[in-house]
C-alpha cells in the first residue's frame, strides 16, 4: 500500500457526498471517465472497495463510509499545512479570529494588540456551516462559535449563555405578543435546522424534517421570515443586531439558552491562542 493521494481523496469525497458520478465529475470539472478512474485506482491502492454500484445507484460500503470521515480531516489538515506555511513566510507574528453574527469581540482583540504591538490580527465572519471547518483548515486559529457543534479535535471554552427569540414577520398572528411559548409556534414552518431548537421536536413530533428549504444565511432567514414563509430562532444578540421593519422578535419562554463558546484545534494551541482565551474569557 503507498502513499495516499490527496488529489484523489478529493475526487472520492466528491463522488462520495453526491454518491453520483456523473454529478461529482460536473463539481470537479473533469469527465467523468476520468473520474472512474482514479477512483478505481485508489480502490486497488487501498485495496478495498469503496462504493457499490448498481442498476438502483451508488452508495459507500463499509470502508468508503469510514474513508469519508477520515478523508475530510485529511484534506482539512492539509489546508490548513498549507496556510500555516503561508504565515510563516510573511516573517511576522499573526492570529486569526473566527465569530459568528451578532457576537461582538473588540474587547479581547483590542487587548491582545496592546500586549502585541507588532501581531497581525485578523477577523473572519462564520456562518453556522463552516464555524467548525475554518478551524480545521487553518482559516482561523481561534473562533467564537455557537454550539451544537462537533468537538472532535477541538478544545472547547465556555463563555456565556445569551436567550434565544423566535423571529416571526410584522403580519404573523403573534406579533406584538410581550412572550410566547414554542407550543404556541408549533403551526408555523421552521425555516432552519432542528438541531438548533431541540424543543422543536418535542412539541411537533418532526423527528425527520418535511421538505422545507433551509437557509444558511441569517440574511436569507430573514428574507424569508418577512415574506411569511415559516419563522426562525436566533440568540438575541443576532435579532437586536439585524432589526428590520417587517420582522419582530418574541422572546420564548420555555427552550434553553444559547451558548457562546471559543474552539481551536487541540493540538495546534500557541501562546498567543491560550493568551487570546484567557482574555476573551475575563
Amino acid at each position: 500500500m503507498g502513499d495516499l493521494d490527496l488529489r484523489k481523496l478529493r475526487y472520492f469525497v466528491a463522488v462520495a457526498e453526491h454518491l453520483h458520478f456523473g454529478r461529482a465529475a460536473e463539481r470537479l470539472y473533469i469527465a467523468q471517465p476520468v473520474l472512474s478512474r482514479q477512483i478505481r485506482a485508489l480502490e486497488q491502492e487501498l485495496e478495498v472497495p469503496l462504493f457499490e454500484r448498481d442498476r438502483r445507484g451508488t452508495v459507500l460500503t463499509a470502508a468508503g463510509k469510514q474513508l469519508l470521515t477520515d478523508a475530510r480531516r485529511l484534506l482539512l489538515d492539509a489546508q490548513a499545512v498549507q496556510r500555516r506555511a503561508v504565515r510563516a513566510a510573511r516573517g511576522t507574528d499573526s492570529l486569526t479570529v473566527g465569530f459568528m453574527p451578532g457576537l461582538i469581540v473588540t474587547a479581547p482583540v483590542r487587548a491582545l494588540a496592546a500586549r502585541h504591538p507588532g501581531l497581525d490580527i485578523e477577523l473572519v465572519r462564520t456562518t453556522w456551516d463552516d464555524q467548525i471547518t475554518v478551524l480545521h483548515d487553518g482559516r482561523v486559529d481561534i473562533g467564537f462559535v455557537r454550539p451544537p457543534i462537533d468537538t472532535t479535535g477541538l478544545r472547547v471554552r465556555e463563555l456565556y449563555t445569551e436567550p434565544k427569540v423566535v423571529v416571526v414577520s410584522i403580519g404573523h398572528r403573534l406579533a406584538g405578543k410581550q412572550s410566547v411559548e414554542i407550543a404556541d409556534l408549533a403551526g408555523d414552518v421552521l425555516l432552519q435546522n432542528l438541531d438548533i431548537v431541540p424543543e422543536w421536536r418535542a412539541v411537533t413530533g418532526e423527528s425527520e424534517r418535511p421538505p422545507v428549504p433551509v437557509y444558511r444565511s441569517v440574511e436569507e432567514k430573514l428574507e424569508h421570515v418577512a415574506a411569511g414563509r415559516g419563522i426562525a430562532f436566533l440568540p438575541l444578540s443576532v435579532a437586536t443586531f439585524y432589526t428590520r421593519p417587517d420582522v419582530t422578535y418574541i422572546p420564548v419562554s420555555d427552550i434553553a439558552d444559547g451558548q457562546v463558546s471559543l474552539a481551536w484545534v487541540a493540538d495546534r494551541h500557541g501562546p498567543l491562542i491560550d493568551e487570546f482565551a484567557a482574555l476573551a474569557a475575563e
